[in-house]
C-alpha cells in the first residue's frame, strides 16, 4: 500500500475542506523550501514529526564490480530522514 501526490493531495483537501489547487501550491512550497534548505545546509524540524538533513560522507575506496579495480569514491553529501516521536508512536499503535 502506497500512497501517490496526487492521491495525498486529494486526501489532504478533503479533510482541510480546501481546494486540491491549494493543497498542491501548499506542497510545492513546502519541498521547495526543503530543496533550498537542505541544500544550504540548514536542518529542518517539525517537532514530534521529522527531521531532515544534510549529511557528509567523506572520500573512499570503492571496487569496481566488474573489472574488481579498486576506485576512488569522491566526498559527497546525502540527506537524512528522522522520524518524531509522534510519528513513531503513530506506526507502533498500528497493528
Amino acid at each position: 500500500m502506497a500512497k501517490n501526490r496526487s492521491e495525498l493531495v486529494s486526501e489532504v483537501a478533503g479533510k482541510a475542506g480546501t481546494s486540491q489547487a491549494a493543497v498542491n501550491s501548499v506542497l510545492d512550497a513546502l519541498f521547495e523550501v526543503f530543496e533550498t534548505s537542505v541544500a544550504s545546509g540548514e536542518k529542518i524540524t517539525i517537532p514530534g514529526w521529522l527531521a531532515v538533513e544534510r549529511t557528509d560522507r567523506a572520500a573512499r575506496t570503492g571496487r569496481n564490480p566488474q573489472t574488481g579495480e579498486t576506485i576512488q569514491i569522491a566526498a559527497g553529501h546525502s540527506v537524512k530522514l528522522t522520524a518524531g516521536s509522534k510519528l513513531k508512536a503513530a506506526v507502533a499503535n498500528k497493528k
